[in-house]
Parts: C-alpha cells; structure tokens; sequence
C-alpha cells in the first residue's frame, strides 16, 4: 500500500486559520520552503458560467426523472457548457514528494477543489454520475479520475476536511431527491465550518470517490463496472474501501466526480498520468499498489 508522504502542502495561498466546528476542519496550507517553486492554478477548458444559468437547486427538479440516461446528458451539457461554481472549475496544484524509479520525486497533480457540481457558487448541486458519464466529462476536458492512491494524497492535503454523512440504505438513494437532502447536508457542515472559502480551498471527505482501478474491468464480473473509495474519517482511514460492487450504470448521492488534469508534474517536467499508471517504476507514486492497466472507465457518448 502506498504510504502517504510526510510532507504534501497545496501551491496556492490560504487563510491562516483553524475552524472546527464537530462537522469539519479549515487546515490553512503547509507553508512552503524558499527553494519551492511556486505553481499556477489551472482552470478546467469551459466557458465562463452565463449570468443566466439555471441554479443548481432548479436544475435538479428539472432532472428528477428517473431516466438516468436522459439526467446524465443534461448534467454533461450544463457542465461543458460552465454551468459550474467556481470550486469545480479551478485546478489547485498539489504537490508531494515520493519515493520512485531509485530516487526522490517531486510530484505535482493539478485537482479540482472539490466534486463535480452544478450551478453558480451560491446556489449549487453535488451532480452523482455513472462512471461512464464521468469518464465521458473527463475525456471531453483532457482529464483523468482518481485512483485511491491519489483520493488519499488529495485528502491528506484538504484544508477543509468535511466528515462523511450517510444516509441509511434504501431504493431511493440513486433518486434525485436523497442527491439533493445529502447535498444539504454538506452545505450545512461546510456552513457549521464559519469558512467563507475561496474557489482555491481545496475540499474533501464529503464523497466517495469514482475511482480509477484494476477492478474496473474484473473478469470475476460479468457486467462492466463502478470502482469506489473514499469518504475519510482522517488521514488513511477510509470507511469505504476499493469496491466495485455495482454495475457502471449506477449512481447513487455518497458518490463525487473530482476531475485531474491529466498533465501532471514529476521534478518539474511535464507527464501525462496515463502514462505513469502503466509504468511500473512510476505508478507507486499514484496508486496504492501497482501499475494500472486501463486507466480508464469504457467510453460512452451522451450527445
């Protein structure tokens, strides 16, 4: 298992301030030595939000059709279209240092500051995807998911680490309307917080991760697959382990689409993270194991 580096800060500014409040935690980042080269937020390649848009609260009563199909696609068009807040959109570098390929690296992956929402920063909906939506989304803007390996790093590296908040089992929690009583409840906690936070804060701890894994493509199965991981209860203690119990069609609210720019940093020069998951000497960087075969959910098009 990959052990999470010692020292991992964020590339941009913060506050310096600790809010705790029982639902979660402001952490300001780790403050960086002068020989730290500082690193440029990036931004995901869609349009400025129109001032026009539909909020994120309307939006999910315009999709609380149960055709999964038809709710994917719209939730696709509004987000390529930047029907996004700001959170969603902006790239926050991450940087850590590993151990790789015989010597010390130095890595930086470009993450988006939390899940995949829709609306403006005010009024916004966490939008749970089928892997294959979230995979269409990555392709279209030069993206990859997470493995659990990097969830681990992005959670180690949150300023605002929220807790995990589930909601007891049943048939309706792949409908719209548990989507939107969880997404309350995040905004809530993050409220409880007092945190006014920037586009930069990097978040996490809210959602399960839709994951990159061997376990995608499982010949145990017979169906294709959903890989999940996440929701933390702090550094290394996920409560939801590598799972790929579900079918790729499904989606339930505890699931996040969190984007990475697919171009990543190691000791300055530019790689592509596709590449370093099928290297054996690089994948331990960003995996809790070995190289990853098929970094990637099977490709489907929703317009």
């Amino acid at each position: 298992m990959m052990k999470v580096p010692a020292r991992i800060w964020r590339g941009c500014l913060g506050v310096s301030l600790l809010l705790i409040a029982g639902s979660g935690c402001y952490r300001p980042p780790a403050s960086r030595s002068a020989a730290d080269e500082p690193v440029a937020v990036q931004y995901l390649n869609i349009p400025t939000r129109s001032p026009e848009a539909i909020g994120g609260k309307a939006f999910a009563k315009r999709i609380s059709a149960p055709d999964i199909f038809e709710r994917e696609g719209e939730i696709c068009r509004q987000i390529l279209a930047g029907n996004v807040p700001s959170f969603s959109r902006t790239l926050t570098p991450v940087r850590f240092r590993g151990h790789a390929d015989g010597k010390d690296q130095m890595i930086t992956l470009f993450v988006a500051c939390d899940y995949l929402a829709i609306g403006s920063t005010e009024d916004y909906f966490y939008a749970p995807l089928t892997p294959l939506a979230a995979q269409f989304l990555a392709t279209r803007l030069d993206c990859t998911l997470p493995t659990s390996g990097m969830v681990d790093l992005i959670y180690e590296a949150a300023e605002l680490r929220l807790k995990p908040q589930p909601i007891p089992p049943s048939d309706s929690m792949t409908t719209v309307a548990v989507f939107l009583q969880h997404n309350d409840s995040v905004r809530a906690q993050i409220a409880a917080t007092g945190l006014q936070r920037s586009p930069e804060t990097l978040v996490a701890g809210h959602k399960k991760d839709l994951v990159i894994s061997n376990k995608i493509y499982d010949h145990h199965k017979n169906t294709g697959r959903v890989v999940i991981y996440g929701w933390h209860r702090g550094p290394g203690l996920p409560i939801q382990p590598e799972y790929n119990g579900h079918h790729e069609n499904y989606a339930d609210y505890s699931h996040g689409v969190r984007l990475i720019a697919n171009e990543m940093l190691i000791n300055g020069k530019v790689f592509r993270i596709p590449d370093i998951l099928k290297n054996p000497a690089l994948a331990p960087l960003l995996t809790n194991g070995g190289i990853i075969r098929k970094p990637f959910y099977p490709a489907k098009a929703f317009f």
